[in-house]
């Protein structure tokens, strides 16, 4: 079943003409990758006053706890579970940034009107392209990051399609392959869709298959659904806004491992969910009959 639009998005008032966020060229280069190839573009979200150290602090003391994450930044690559908090209230880790040695997110800033009116302008620019290849647009979110220097995102993935815009300071994103299970295997996939964690279990020979994309204000990087990835922060810091959606395949992608992980459990092997441009229409529309009888699948 498709989620449901925003309901303060009319995607109608942007199907005509660009916002000027991306350019022409970064939108031809945005159609020839999507929906699967990690690639850089250059974005005009420059300076931009919600953006501002203070007006991301006031957003945070805003925010309803469950929109707000935030722990020290001095993490290896590798996680065992949630990080531990830094001991400082978010108002403050986001004020003193700089020196605090902490990571922060702010989450579905479209609950907010000013930050929702941001997200509808990036998104609307790439909405033909999108919607060309993937189809309806559904679901947009907005998630802001502040991180101190040298902070490091822990290895994970995320079931969006995402582009992650840098907006002050620099940082590398290291991806590896999506839907490659060396990297992430299908039983890791299975219970991240069935309530278990998205952070991955690290080993250094990852490392050499890695492909990093090195960022600085007005570079974007693509990051493909469930696409394995941490982040590595420059010496300064760094504000980023990551605009998501979902799409019909990848709810598709996500009922699929749904429904593999309740062939395991019933001892069958089952094959692997497929990448782009597979559908995986089969397998999903069994696990949403199951759902409606209420037949869920739990890590």
């Amino acid at each position: 079943m498709n989620a449901p639009h925003h309901p303060d998005i009319d995607w109608k008032s942007h199907s005509s003409a660009s916002l000027g966020m991306f350019d022409d060229t970064a939108r031809a280069r945005f159609k020839s990758n999507y929906p699967e190839t990690p690639h850089i573009v250059r974005h005009a979200l420059n300076q931009h006053p919600l953006l501002e150290i203070e007006a991301l602090a006031e957003l945070a003391e805003r925010l309803d706890q469950t929109s707000v994450e935030y722990n020290r930044g001095d993490l290896p690559i590798g996680v065992d579970g949630k990080p531990e908090a830094s001991g400082l209230s978010i108002g403050e880790t986001i004020r003193r940034v700089h020196d605090a040695n902490s990571w922060a997110v702010l989450k579905n800033i479209e609950q907010v009107p000013a930050y929702n009116a941001l997200l509808i302008d990036l998104l609307g620019d790439l909405q033909p392209e999108i919607e060309a290849a993937t189809g309806e647009m559904l679901m947009p979110q907005g998630y802001v990051f502040i991180s101190s220097p040298n902070a490091v995102t822990p290895y994970h993935f995320d079931p969006e399609h995402n582009i992650l815009l840098q907006v002050k300071g620099a940082k590398v994103m290291t991806q590896f392959a999506a839907g490659d299970p060396r990297f992430a295997p299908d039983t890791a996939h299975e219970s991240y869709h069935t309530g278990g964690p998205r952070e991955l279990s690290w080993d250094e020979s990852y490392l050499e298959h890695g492909k990093p994309f090195a960022l600085g204000p007005g570079d974007a990087v693509y990051v493909p659904v469930m696409a394995p990835h941490f982040v590595q922060n420059g010496p300064d810091s760094s504000i980023s806004l990551s605009i998501t959606w979902r799409s019909e395949w990848s709810y598709r992608e996500s009922d699929s491992r749904a429904f593999n992980h309740l062939l395991r459990q019933r001892g069958i092997t089952p094959d692997a969910t497929l990448r782009w441009p597979g559908q995986n229409r089969a397998k999903a529309l069994a696990y949403r009959a199951l759902r409606k009888i209420g037949v869920t699948a739990q890590s």
